[in-house]
């Protein structure tokens, strides 16, 4: 268990910090006018890697957000994790180079499989694959599209690449605290060699402890969105069954 990493999620839509239900943008609700005072508030409770997206970039196909994401970056100094727009390498390295520890590529990487791999050759380790699915088909587009492919297809086609992360959303509960997909994500993680991230749905401290779980014991991490903006989840007891379970 000493890779599994809790990422509080930021989501931003003009340059709010906001979360959505099931990928809709009218569907969103603001929960803090300030991204970077909301970030240095999760690294005060203890957190260490954020998750952030540009909600407005993903359907834009490009970077919208990218005042709030830097002055998150200078407030902040644990590792960021960025998606949302990116769907080019001068995009990938303009991130790299401004601080961004990892980006996440999900719309081309169904379009462009080849931008991921060559992406994940040049800066190894920092780049990872988002994978959003409805009815286990992959969402683009800001979840807007729905392509006539399954996760499991995609997620194959980056083995070997030297891909960091594939981050596995399930839209249907993603920002309806239903509870982790854990049964379609760990299916995902022992199918494939890359580490799997869990997303959508996370609702409370017994999502945290299923995926502590021995079955769950593939999966590289899980991100909490609205469970914590609602005070359904506590921070400080999640991180500490968190390394509690590194320990043991």
């Amino acid at each position: 268990m000493e890779t599994v990493i809790l990422f509080p999620a930021i989501d931003l839509k003009n340059g709010q910090c906001v979360r959505l239900e099931q990928g809709d943008m009218a569907r969103a609700t603001v929960f803090n006018l300030n991204p970077a005072a909301q970030a240095q508030s999760f690294v005060e409770q203890g957190f260490e890697y954020l998750h952030v997206v540009d909600l407005d970039g993903a359907f834009a196909g490009k970077p919208v957000n990218a005042q709030a994401v830097e002055a998150m970056l200078k407030t902040i100094k644990i590792p960021v994790q960025l998606g949302g727009g990116i769907r080019d390498l001068a995009t990938v390295e303009a991130w790299l180079d401004k601080g961004i520890t990892r980006v996440i590529i999900g719309t081309a990487a169904v379009r462009d499989p080849e931008l991921v791999k060559a992406a994940a050759r040049k800066f190894p380790g920092r780049v990872a694959v988002g994978l959003d699915a409805r009815d286990g088909k992959v969402a683009v587009e800001g979840w807007a599209e729905t392509s006539q492919v399954t996760v499991l297809e995609i997620a194959k086609r980056f083995e070997d690449a030297g891909v960091a992360a594939i981050i596995f959303t399930d839209i249907a509960r993603d920002g309806l605290l239903k509870g982790l997909n854990l049964d379609a994500t760990i299916a995902l993680a022992d199918a494939i060699s890359i580490p799997v991230i869990a997303s959508g749905g996370l609702a409370s401290i017994e999502d945290v402890k299923a995926m502590l779980t021995p079955r769950a014991r593939k999966l590289a991490g899980a991100i909490a969105g609205r469970a914590l903006y609602d005070g359904r989840l506590d921070p400080a007891a999640a991180l500490t069954l968190i390394r509690n379970a590194r320990a043991a």
